[in-house]
């Protein structure tokens, strides 16, 4: 464990500092998550955040955060969807391949 005082609770303003300073180069991921005791994985969900909103600003006409949100989750619940049919389409050419092995 490193000098670095202990942070109780991270706010936007924290996160944003760590952040900027990663993009700036002046310290890495790993570094930040061992000197406050977090996990790579908590660290690097900060940057995509960021980097997300950062998107989003950079449009001409920026969408405000729950319809931000929203147009993501509208995303996902897509992509599982495909998802979820490939599966089912290769279970059932899987069956039908059983099926013409065992006729």
């Amino acid at each position: 464990m490193s000098n670095a005082p202990t942070v109780k609770r991270w706010t936007a303003k924290r996160k944003a500092a760590v952040v900027m300073d990663i993009f700036k180069g002046k310290t890495t991921v790993a570094e930040v998550a061992r000197q406050h005791d977090l996990t790579f994985s908590e660290v690097e969900g900060w940057i995509e955040e960021a980097q997300r909103s950062m998107k989003n600003r950079f449009r001409a006409r920026p969408k405000d955060s729950c319809e931000q949100y929203e147009s993501e989750l509208r995303e996902t619940k897509e992509a599982l969807g495909e998802a979820h049919l490939q599966i089912y389409a290769l279970k059932k050419w899987r069956r039908l391949l059983d099926e013409d092995e065992n006729s």
